[in-house]
């Protein structure tokens, strides 16, 4: 079914990962866990990355068992044609959903931070007619871009963290937990889906240059992502406190705007250019997802007319919450309750099956090709 005719490398891949799950730093993330977790919302990634690494764990030992196999196939072939398509096409309606909502929040962050004058349709618009060029490209096209751009998006971020800490104070951290270690543990387990895409990224797996090359990566841009989360977390704690951290919708945008350089006002029109960047990558990558999977249960080989198709649904669909800021916050957060149970035991209950079947005898063989 895919569409590009060649593979990517590690270096790619990982790139991609990054800039998928990490731009999340910059988005509504913090403050939704700043609201149950006050000051000690900054441990939030940290334990989640812990609670992840089963999962992430099984699903890449389960997907490299089988070559040539992405992560809709191995549905198919462990709970059979009918039962394992109805799973595929509840974990694609929840992935479109959650694709449709978190897009929604980026426009928003445009509308309201930098392009107040703009009509959110003509936001939209332009933000899902790049992604869907983009995806229309091919999974080489992606990897490549992000890999070429990965390390300026994060040099800004550096940048942009290291000035910050100029407004900081050490003291907002204590009391380090919080709410108390109950707390943080539960409020972490039922948020643990954002790490989710780490599962979905199994939809391409076959498009890497070996099953080596899935797994080394996935750790690899694993282990980045829960260290810079974390650390840009305790950043906007220092500046903002976790007190002023529950009145911004947007933290890092916030954080951005706070930064002086001299003489220099504005500087946050330095930094956007490489956020939109990264936003951009993001919804191209779940828009090559959601288009993968829909091609695997439709069983379509060519997929080259589906990204502007779905693109102009995610539009339809995102423009219709009358309050975004408000609406699409608790949608979203709702959509992260439902997805962490999925996330974690889903994997588990695959790798068992996959264990049962004996299928996992040959994984290393597999894994070798």
């Amino acid at each position: 079914m895919e569409q590009s005719r060649g593979k990517i490398g590690i270096r790619e891949y990982v790139a991609m990962v990054i800039l998928v799950v990490g731009v999340k730093l910059s988005d509504d993330t913090p403050s939704i866990l700043v609201d149950y977790l006050d000051n000690a919302y900054w441990m939030a990634p940290l334990l989640m990355g812990i609670e992840s690494i089963i999962p992430i764990y099984l699903t890449i030992k389960v997907i490299t068992a089988y070559k040539n196999k992405n992560l809709h196939d191995v549905i198919r072939h462990l709970f059979g044609k009918y039962i394992g398509t109805i799973l595929s096409c509840i974990l694609l309606v929840t992935s479109f959903i959650s694709f449709t909502y978190d897009s929604a929040i980026y426009v928003d962050i445009i509308g309201t931070m930098y392009f107040t004058q703009t009509p959110y349709l003509i936001i939209y618009t332009v933000l899902m007619f790049v992604c869907a060029y983009c995806a229309k490209k091919g999974i080489e096209h992606i990897g490549t871009i992000s890999w070429l751009v990965l390390f300026y998006i994060k040099l800004s971020l550096i940048i942009a963290l290291l000035l910050a800490l100029k407004e900081s104070s050490l003291a907002f951290i204590f009391p380090i937990l919080g709410p108390g270690s109950l707390e943080v543990i539960k409020k972490s387990t039922t948020h643990v889906s954002l790490f989710v895409e780490f599962f979905f990224m199994g939809l391409i797996a076959p498009y890497l240059v070996s099953a080596k090359a899935f797994k080394k990566g996935t750790w690899i841009a694993f282990v980045i992502i829960v260290i810079e989360m974390t650390l840009a977390f305790l950043i906007y704690l220092f500046v903002f406190d976790f007190e002023g951290l529950k009145m911004l919708d947007y933290p890092y945008q916030e954080l951005i705007r706070l930064i002086r350089v001299g003489f220099l006002t504005n500087i946050e029109t330095f930094f956007f250019p490489f956020w939109i960047i990264a936003a951009f990558i993001r919804f191209t990558v779940y828009l090559y997802l959601v288009c993968v999977f829909l091609g695997g249960i439709c069983n379509i080989k060519n997929f080259e007319y589906l990204p502007p198709t779905i693109a102009t649904i995610i539009v339809i669909l995102g423009l219709g919450p009358e309050a975004p800021t408000f609406t699409v916050f608790k949608i979203r957060e709702t959509l992260l309750h439902i997805l962490s149970p999925m996330f974690l035991f889903f994997p588990f209950l695959m790798w068992l099956i996959a264990k049962i079947r004996g299928d996992l005898k040959h994984e290393k063989t597999s894994q070798n090709n």
